[in-house]
């Protein structure tokens, strides 16, 4: 059942309105959005739907295909603090579209995911979809950059992920065979579309069977532990510093990293070794797809991956082994996590050719490590899009 259908079913007519915002996938600049580092993203073809009609009295009437139930509140039943269900995600986006603008109208609405949740920014989507929904519903017109900060305060300000705006900015920039090139720090992108001559591939993701929330993982943890890195860097170099909460690591010099990472304690060392490596590799994944050299981009890819397990340490032990066994798998040209690693996904760029053998042989492997898995493990063949 669709969310078009679903909604008949629950309220008895056909929905004004359906809309889509994709999901996407970073293959290079893990982790480092939110230390204002460089990123390499695409959005995909899979994603949210949301069928969807308005409701006069400003009331919000939600329910899912992936989740039972249905969830109702109004603007005043909203407060300052998640609920912990899926439709925070919801309740955010009115919450800091309300701040700006007057919301009278509300919804009543069915949301989709077209895969499981884990890996590819569905909670960015989530709310990217239903905020653009209701701000049309209302006669606001946002532009791309005001949705992508909006929807970024939604998630750190509500939701409670400190999350950096690499989804946001993938899921409204993007365009198909194109790949988003941006830097965090001051907001410059460039849409690098694929090379004439690069080898045909297809994009892979494989569902661990582990769903996650990055409001209850490690996620908030690595962020203070990279600002840590910064603030104690930037002190021992003699560099002036803001507060803590605004520290980042693309505000240390590289060199004030080799000359004083000894005196870091070693976490803190090796959050700030992956930010600089993985924020290299970003810009050299730039150029490797610029010229077609999908065998270069690959490779960086693989690099990205070992980093995240090593030095991010972030991972688990389903995710871990679904990339080693796509580093171990011909055909693969580069895979690493998708998204920010706490279970959930992982993503491969495969050679078209070689798509069929290559998940079987992943699918394999995997559920072989992991047998109680076997109802959960899903995997999907995909290929890039444009933003909402």
């Amino acid at each position: 059942m669709n969310c078009t259908e679903k909604y008949t079913k629950l309220f008895g007519s056909e929905p004004e309105h359906t809309s889509f915002c994709p999901y996407r996938i970073s293959p290079l600049g893990a982790h480092v959005d939110h230390q204002g580092g460089h990123i390499n993203g695409l959005a995909i073809d899979m994603g949210i739907h949301f069928a969807y009609s308005a409701v006069p009295d400003g009331s919000f009437e939600l329910a899912s295909v992936n989740f039972d139930g249905t969830i109702r509140f109004t603007r005043e039943e909203i407060g300052e603090r998640a609920r912990g269900d899926w439709a925070d995600h919801c309740r955010g986006a009115v919450r800091m579209l309300a701040e700006k603008y007057p919301i009278n109208l509300g919804i009543r609405g069915v949301i989709e995911g077209s895969f499981p949740i884990g890996g590819l920014s569905s909670s960015a989507s989530v709310i990217i979809v239903f905020m653009k929904a209701l701000a049309g519903l209302n006669g606001v017109t946002l532009g791309d950059w005001e949705l992508i900060e909006l929807a970024k305060a939604a998630e750190n300000r509500y939701v409670g992920v400190s999350c950096g705006k690499l989804d946001q900015c993938c899921e409204v920039l993007s365009k198909k065979d194109n790949i988003l090139f941006l830097d965090c720090s001051n907001d410059s992108y460039e849409l690098i579309p694929k090379a004439a001559g690069m080898a045909e591939f297809d994009i892979a993701v494989f569902f661990s069977g582990l769903e996650r929330s990055l409001a209850g993982s490690a996620y908030n943890l690595r962020l203070d532990e990279c600002r840590a890195a910064a603030y104690s860097l930037l002190e021992f170099a003699g560099i002036e510093r803001k507060s803590i909460a605004e520290t980042t690591l693309r505000s240390v010099p590289r060199d004030a990293l080799d000359a004083f990472e000894s005196r870091l304690p070693e976490v803190f060392a090796r959050r700030a070794r992956h930010f600089f490596n993985e924020d290299e590799r970003a810009v050299l994944g730039a150029e490797a797809w610029r010229c077609g050299d999908i065998e270069e981009y690959g490779r960086l890819i693989f690099e990205s991956g070992k980093s995240c397990i090593e030095l991010y340490e972030c991972g688990c032990p389903e995710l871990i082994t679904l990339y080693r066994i796509m580093a171990d798998t011909p055909g693969i040209y580069g895979g690493c996590f998708s998204g920010a690693g706490f279970k959930g996904s992982c993503m491969a760029l495969v050679r078209h050719d070689s798509i069929d053998s290559v998940t079987a042989t992943v699918k394999e492997k995997y559920l072989k490590a992991f047998p109680a898995l076997e109802n959960k493990f899903t995997y999907a063949v995909c290929r890039s899009a444009d933003g909402v």
